[in-house]
């Protein structure tokens, strides 16, 4: 009569089997959500890094001036390296001196890091490319 209690309620080894069946894939998946979330960061951090350094090359008033800014700016949004990885930060201010509607355009280049994520053989990340333009007003006075 013991021996019949104790077979009912028994389990096994079927929570132990579950749970090595699950885990990796568990793991694995949080890991494949980790780098998407990467991905999607890292092309919010560009795009927002390009709109803000044009805004800032936009209030100077020289060429040289506007460059140094936009670039003090995107470097310092472009600080983490998971999210965006060995930044590049193009200027454009042939239009900032232009009689008609001068503007400056920014280009910003980075591409998410994929440390950490050996596990899931990630491929590797795509380079993000935004452009951002800016309007220079006409009437603050522009030096050459």
């Amino acid at each position: 009569m013991r021996g019949r209690g104790r077979w009912r309620n028994d389990r096994g080894t079927s929570d132990a089997l579950g749970l090595a069946l699950i885990a990796p894939a568990a793991i694995g998946l949080a890991l494949v959500i980790l780098f998407l979330s990467r991905q999607v960061d890292g092309r919010i951090t560009a795009q927002s890094a390009a709109e803000a350094a044009a805004q800032a090359a936009a209030q100077e008033r020289t060429p040289a001036a506007a460059v140094a800014a936009a670039r003090a700016v995107g470097f310092a949004m472009l600080v983490d390296e998971l999210t965006c990885s060995s930044p590049t930060i193009e200027v454009d201010t042939s239009a900032f001196l232009a009689d008609t509607a001068p503007f400056v355009s920014v280009e910003v280049s980075c591409s998410p890091s994929t440390v950490g994520l050996e596990a899931i053989d990630p491929p590797s990340a795509e380079t993000q490319t935004y452009v951002a333009f800016a309007t220079i007003d006409p009437f603050r006075g522009v030096t050459p």
